[in-house]
């Protein structure tokens, strides 16, 4: 069956519930990128998201028996807000089931609607599992957060907002994708009307279910997710989100979390809002596309974008992430290994080429008697960058390792510096990452065998919704088989920095 998109989004009834949100020109960011860039601030709606648009237009369109029993919704917590607040409207039940991930301002925002929570699995797919059991048990209405062509066509009409708050040319229009709803509703609208627009869709590089779907043209179930942008971390796109895509979505653009925390400064310098890391990805996705066309026969130049900010439902505590990753991300901290020699003057004429710069990080240990190892962050100002400092030292005749881009210096070693043990004899180095959540961190040690001896360890909360552990063990030969079946069965992103050169010089 055809489905009329236009139709069904020119009279949803999404404004009992929803404001029409400002479509505002981000001056800072325009100048900055040499565009016209504006921000489609959804995150002014009451629960801080467009997710209410598509929950409430579900929810009114349902026959009158289905909302006496009530509805249940799984989400990550801004779909669980709308179908919150749409249950509060029409005088109905609301179960919503969310992953344990889930940040605790969007569990009690949704508490303080209503809505009945129910904390099952590490991701949305999990959560979405558990919920379609609970549907049949309690015999509840489920209103997906996505795959459904009244939810589609709620979320369509920001699109509407869009092309009647500017007349003018638009070049492009950046969504953030997730399960591919908001998307879908956007694309199925300017298509219609306005099929000059290019429709592009951001995700991050550890979520991006929809783009490696487009590209494969089947669906594809994700094995994990990444986290930091959990209202976006989706293993497996829906049906008709997928279709519409196909026919509507022009591309795809990746972005990491560096650029997400990059964007998230951005909104914030041009509005004084902060958006959650899923409501920043159109922003950085913006501004990746630029990026991209920078040295290209058509650089993107003089261009109108509009980057719909799709919600604000942020931790306060994850601000201490941001700022580290925002540094690094837009290029305003770089980091350095510097090996100088163990002689008088040297330490000095060190500090003398760092000169006036602001330094962010500063850490000395000495090796040996013969050379010294620094462990250093600069803050840089755009007159410098990694290349031109790593020229200025080597050409002092001191070693240097660029550390900008090493994750494990960025998150462990900028913070354990202080010297090598001659005890850690074959030790193997590993990161892992698994959900931030209480009891994660001991049940993971309790997993490994007790003959393995961990000669190292490093964490450090850091507001985020995964957990960064550094771990350094010493095995037996014999247990070495065992030891790669509990990496095999473990269920986390680990990685093996047992050659890390950031690792050898300062702690390995």
């Amino acid at each position: 069956m055809t489905i009329d998109y236009l139709k069904k989004i020119l009279t949803s009834r999404v404004y009992d519930v929803a404001v029409e949100t400002p479509l505002e020109f981000a001056k800072i960011l325009s100048e900055k990128t040499g565009n016209r860039i504006y921000f489609k601030r959804e995150d002014m709606q009451s629960v801080r998201s467009f997710k209410l648009r598509g929950a409430y237009n579900k929810m009114a369109n349902l026959k009158p028996a289905q909302l006496k029993r009530g509805v249940i919704c799984a989400s990550a917590g801004n779909h669980a807000q709308g179908v919150a607040l749409s249950a509060a409207r029409l005088g109905c039940r609301a179960v919503i089931v969310m992953p344990v991930t889930t940040p605790s301002v969007k569990i009690e925002a949704v508490k303080a609607l209503g809505g009945e929570v129910v904390l099952s699995g590490e991701s949305f797919t999990d959560a979405y599992d558990h919920a379609l059991t609970l549907e049949k048990k309690l015999k509840l209405t489920f209103v997906h957060p996505f795959d459904d062509p009244d939810v589609i066509a709620g979320q369509g009409t920001i699109a509407m907002e869009i092309l009647r708050q500017h007349s003018g040319p638009i070049d492009a229009i950046f969504v953030a994708i997730g399960g591919g709803g908001l998307i879908s509703g956007v694309a199925a609208y300017v298509k219609a009307v306005r099929p000059e627009i290019k429709i592009i869709g951001v995700q991050t590089t550890d979520s991006d279910a929809m783009a490696r779907s487009l590209k494969a043209g089947r669906r594809i179930t994700l094995t994990d997710v990444g986290l930091f942008a959990d209202g976006t971390a989706v293993k497996l796109v829906g049906e008709e989100t997928f279709r519409l895509a196909q026919k509507y979505v022009d591309e795809i653009i990746l972005v990491d979390t560096d650029a997400v925390c990059t964007a998230l400064k951005d909104v914030f310098q041009d509005t004084r809002s902060i958006l959650e890391p899923s409501g920043a990805l159109a922003v950085a996705g913006a501004k990746a596309y630029i990026e991209r066309a920078k040295n290209s026969k058509k650089p993107v130049k003089n261009q109108t974008l509009v980057s719909i900010a799709c919600g604000a439902n942020m931790n306060f505590d994850r601000l201490r992430f941001v700022v580290e990753m925002a540094e690094v991300g837009e290029s305003r901290e770089v980091m350095f290994a510097v090996t100088i020699p163990e002689q008088r003057g040297s330490f000095r004429h060190f500090c003398e080429l760092v000169g006036p710069r602001n330094v962010t990080e500063f850490n000395y240990r000495i090796s040996d008697e013969r050379a010294a190892h620094v462990f250093i962050g600069i803050q840089t100002d755009g007159t410098d960058d990694a290349k031109t400092l790593t020229n200025l030292f080597e050409k002092n005749k001191f070693n240097v390792l660029d550390l900008t881009r090493d994750e494990l210096a960025k998150v462990h070693v900028r913070h354990m510096v202080g010297g090598k043990s001659a005890l850690a004899e074959d030790e193997l180095l590993y990161r892992f990452e698994f959900p931030e959540r209480r009891g994660a961190l001991m049940r993971f040690l309790n997993s490994m065998s007790p003959n393995w001896n961990i000669s190292l360890f490093h964490y450090r909360s850091q507001g985020g919704d995964v957990a960064r552990i550094l771990v350094g063990l010493q095995i037996p030969k014999r247990e070495m088989k065992g030891f790669k079946e509990f990496l095999a069965g473990l269920g986390y992103r680990y990685s093996d920095e047992s050659n890390n050169p950031a690792y050898k010089l300062f702690l390995g």
